[in-house]
């Protein structure tokens, strides 16, 4: 089995180095390498760790672990050299000079930013992290070799205070761990994960390595048996393989331990086997083999072959009662998977395939630096990372057949902004498998997801607590804030507009003699727009903007005076505005709210349907949906742009029409559904058709489109409905 082995190394020295990198890449610059060493060394020269030891065996402990991932030579170069700019005053210039300019960019995007001082230990993690989302973007190496540096600093992590010791433990489980894991270095985040269990949870680690310490031999014997068996049998159907087994990694046992609220003995599944082969053909033919040898369990078996993970990860992953009716999961994958598995991008970086080839191979990077232009706080954008890196969850397909891997426990919501952030934001309902179903409905993997959309849908408050990824989250609340701040600044504007008239001047004309500049400047917004939201939000009141006009000769009372009447004039304003919307009618007619509206009988359009509005005699606008066949070809020459009032709340008429098999009771059924949801049902008409179906005209109340979805799908899901529709 592929096993890297991170061990704190004393006595490699220069030669040993580099007889290491030619081992794997024979072309390597030999010259360049053995000049960084001795640079490093240099400037290290008198410096120690908290061990005790030359703190050069660091970065040189961190150039063999990017060895033992294989990465090119600048990236070896950029280990042994990661530290000197920040502790040996070193330049970014003369690491340029001295060697070449993508080395000294993977240095920078290394050094700490420890020097910049932070509130609390929380920020200072966030902008550490959006500072290695950046330097990600710019070359995926420096987190290559951060996570070397990282693995090495958490081996010796025993020589510093407690206190750091879980400071750091909980950082690298916080940041590091998942980050790996989306890389797909997997050896790296097992080897992160058990050394921050020790650290964080000693109790609990040391316990575990006495316990599988226990039964070393026993375990030993058990692996033997198994792999024999396995031999054997793929043997028999001329199947040659390399067979391994080994004990689960502590990390992995604690988080089952967990899951189950159970003890270790209580835990079955400690053994993984893997079984490498040839080719991606063999790979099935030992699944078969091993599934006829074997009992396998039910629900267990993962193909991320056909569907590889989202860091590029491939493998057949079953489990089966092997001897003695033990549980044990078995992985089966080509060399080259197992290659990628263990040292994940890191193997793009093969001298041959060069680092641009694995840079692309990740988009979701891409996708971080997008996040990190539209996100405000670290924090944020640091929870938006630790939500989704390490994914791992289901496996969804479109209705052309892309798939889409989400975590456990995502909504047709998150699949929406999965796909696109228009589609999320105008989402109303999904179908799955052909049946719709509501927003906070939970997928499975293999569940084919049409996503249902209006034109008129926007994103809710309440949406933020359906949805379970940081993509989808952070996309709500960017949505909400600029929605927030649009009315702000429409509030603002207006408070300005009312208070400048009281002194004889107005926007404009401050604008044009260049007083409105100076207002903007004085307040410390950073735009226009700033200025006005921060008006409209209440940060400014009208008292202090009128303040910082350029007038003179103002007599205290009288400006006092004034100053009251206009701060009380915007408190006013903006209480209207908040309100303005909120009227008698669900539908606004070009911007106005207070004209009579009568919805069409023909189509009963509801909140969310796409509608147009016509102007009819002596009975102000009629409504009908955009795809209403009943619009009289008269009144096409009297549309008025009409949209549905979002502050509205009212529970509108609509038809549905359900067809059921002839059974007694489904007028029961139906209707029992639909009150189980809180809908009210205004009349119902049932009838029996020839073809022994029964036939229902459902008139129920909803308050928009999502609404009636919801209505739909829980009818749907009765054994006896064939169809629901829309009447």
């Amino acid at each position: 089995m592929h096993h890297l082995d991170f061990s704190h190394e004393r006595d490699i020295d220069l030669d040993e180095l580099v007889r290491r990198i030619i081992g794997y890449n024979s072309d390597a610059d030999q010259t360049l390498v053995r000049k960084a060493y001795l640079y490093a060394q240099k400037h290290h020269s008198g410096q120690k760790r908290s061990s005790g030891e030359d703190f050069f065996i660091h970065p040189l402990n961190v150039a063999t672990t990017l060895v033992k991932l294989q990465m090119d030579v600048d990236s070896i170069i950029a280990g042994l050299l990661h530290d000197v700019v920040e502790d040996c005053d070193v330049t970014p210039e003369e690491i340029e000079e001295e060697f070449n300019s993508e080395i000294a960019q993977i240095v920078v995007g290394c050094t700490k930013i420890s020097k910049i001082k932070f509130k609390t230990k929380e920020e200072t993690q966030a902008e550490n992290f959006r500072k290695m989302v950046v330097a990600m973007a710019k070359d995926l190496r420096v987190i290559i070799v951060k996570l070397a540096d990282r693995m090495h600093n958490m081996r010796t992590l025993q020589y510093v205070s407690e206190e750091k010791q879980k400071m750091k433990a909980q950082e690298t489980l916080d940041i590091y761990v998942p980050l790996a894991s989306r890389l797909g270095i997997n050896s790296v985040k097992s080897e992160l994960e058990d050394l921050c269990l020790r650290f964080l949870k000693p109790e609990i680690y040391y316990r575990l390595a006495e316990k599988v310490a226990m039964k070393k031999k026993e375990r030993e014997g058990y692996i033997r048996e198994t792999l024999e068996i396995v031999q054997e049998k793929l043997i028999e159907y001329s199947l040659k393989a390399e067979a391994k087994g080994r004990p689960k990694h502590f990390y992995s046992i604690y988080k089952k331990m967990m899951a189950r609220g159970v003890d270790f003995d209580q835990i079955q599944d400690v053994l993984a086997f893997r079984v490498i082969v040839s080719n991606i053909t063999e790979c099935y033919k030992c699944l078969g083999i091993i599934h006829s040898s074997f009992t396998p369990i039910p629900g267990r078996f993962k193909d991320y072959i056909a569907i590889p993970k989202i860091n590029n990860y491939q493998s057949l992953h079953t489990m089966i009662l092997g001897p003695k009716a033990e549980r044990i999961e078995i992985q089966i994958r080509t060399i080259e998977m197992d290659e990628i598995a263990e040292t994940g991008v890191a193997a793009h970086w093969k001298y041959k395939e060069g680092p641009r080839k694995g840079r692309d191979k990740l988009a979701w990077i891409d996708e971080l630096l997008e996040f990190n232009k539209s996100i405000q706080s670290g924090a944020e954008l640091m929870d938006v990372v630790k939500n989704d890196l390490d994914i791992g969850g289901v496996f969804i397909f479109t209705p052309q057949g892309e798939i889409h891997e989400l975590k456990y426990g995502a909504t047709p919501l998150d699949f929406a902004y999965a796909i696109h952030t228009e589609i999320g934001n105008t989402c109303v309902g999904a179908k799955v498998n052909g049946k719709i179903v509501p927003l906070r409905h939970r997928m499975k993997s293999g569940d084919s997801v049409e996503i249902l959309t209006s034109r008129t849908q926007r994103p809710s408050k309440d949406w933020l607590n359906i949805v379970k990824t940081g993509r989808a989250k952070s996309k709500i609340k960017q949505y909400l804030l600029k929605i927030e701040r649009d009315k702000n600044i429409e509030v603002g504007k207006e408070i300005l507009d009312k208070s400048f008239r009281v002194f004889s001047t107005s926007i404009k004309s401050l604008r044009k003699n260049g007083d409105f500049a100076k207002i903007i400047e004085d307040s410390s917004s950073r735009t226009e727009d700033d200025f006005y939201a921060n008006v409209g939000s209440g940060k400014y009141s009208s008292k202090q903007v009128v303040e910082w006009l350029p007038q003179e000769n103002k007599k205290t009372e009288a400006i006092q005076e004034q100053l009251d009447e206009i701060d009380s004039f915007s408190k006013s304003i903006a209480h209207s505005a908040r309100k303005k919307s909120n009227k008698d009618n669900a539908v606004i007619v070009d911007g106005m709210h207070d004209v009579m509206v009568r919805m069409a009988r023909c189509c009963n359009p509801i909140p969310g349907d796409p509608i147009v509005g016509y102007i009819t005699r002596g009975r102000g606008i009629t409504i009908h949906t955009s795809s209403c066949t009943r619009i009289d070809t008269c009144e096409l020459g009297r549309g008025v742009e009409v949209a549905w009032n979002s502050e509205f709340i009212f529970k509108h008429p609509v038809n549905i029409r359900i067809v059921t098999h002839d059974k007694p009771g489904m007028l029961t059924s139906i209707s029992q559904a639909i009150n189980s949801i809180g809908i009210n049902i205004k009349s119902a008409i049932a009838k029996s058709m020839p073809d022994r179906k029964g036939s229902f005209i459902f008139e129920i109340e909803v308050a928009g489109y999502s609404e009636l979805l919801k209505v739909i799908g829980k009818i749907e899901s009765l054994e006896e409905v064939l169809s629901v529709m829309r009447a």
